[in-house]
């Protein structure tokens, strides 16, 4: 339930803070990357420090991965700590556009980069690297926090929050810095199922990008924190 919560607490905030952008009609139309960014650490923040007592807060299945194969976690746990992470993405962005629904209204343009993350400039390679050395980055930061542990905990939620901002403002132009294939997943489908006016394609098609990079990057930064 912790991971529920929490990555629904993520998401509402997350996807929140590119609607309030994004969106015509609202108090924060056009306000730029540099709110978003701070939106993205501050949701971070508060989805940490609520299930960060309950599950351990991983609310990605990126470092949940990590810390399964760095032996820090029980892989028997893996699928259902996933299974919730997704969840909670998927209900996060419900919530978030039950808040925002008659800005998407008023909004006749694609919604997908609300929901979730796409490239600036499309190159399968490149785009998937970029997600790769951001997780990777993300992950080895993580690691030193914790030390490793089972879990980011509350404790942790402030530096980790600024790690997720300092990735945003460094590395996020390229690809949105899903560095959370729950985070993109879950988002993508509810785009896909919401009866969203005018929404153009789901992109599924560049989905694996978002989910299986951060995977890679993790596990790498899992597997050099071993050797170390």
């Amino acid at each position: 339930m912790g991971e529920v919560v929490g990555t629904a607490l993520l998401i509402t905030l997350g996807n929140g803070v590119v609607a309030n952008v994004v969106l015509n009609k609202t108090l924060g139309n056009k306000s730029g990357w540099i709110v978003i960014t701070f939106g993205w650490a501050i949701a971070v923040f508060t989805g940490v420090i609520f299930a960060g007592p309950i599950s351990g807060a991983h609310l990605n299945p990126a470092v949940t991965v990590a810390l399964a194969i760095a032996g820090e976690f029980s892989w028997s746990d893996v699928p259902s700590y996933i299974a919730a992470q997704v969840l909670g993405a998927c209900l996060g962005s419900f919530f978030m556009w039950l808040s925002y629904k008659k800005h998407f209204d008023a909004t006749a343009s694609d919604h997908l980069g609300i929901f979730c993350t796409g490239p600036v400039i499309p190159h399968p390679f490149f785009n998937f690297l970029t997600e790769v050395i951001a997780t990777f980055v993300f992950m080895i930061a993580v690691f030193s926090i914790v030390k490793p542990a089972s879990g980011i905990g509350s404790l942790d939620a402030l530096p980790v929050s600024l790690i997720v901002l300092g990735i945003g403002l460094c590395l996020g132009g390229p690809t949105g810095y899903a560095i959370n294939p729950a985070r993109d997943f879950g988002p993508r489908l509810m785009h896909a199922i919401l009866p969203i006016r005018g929404k153009g394609s789901s992109n599924w098609g560049y989905a694996w990008v978002p989910v299986l990079g951060p995977l890679v990057g993790a596990s790498l930064a899992a597997l050099v924190v071993m050797a170390f």
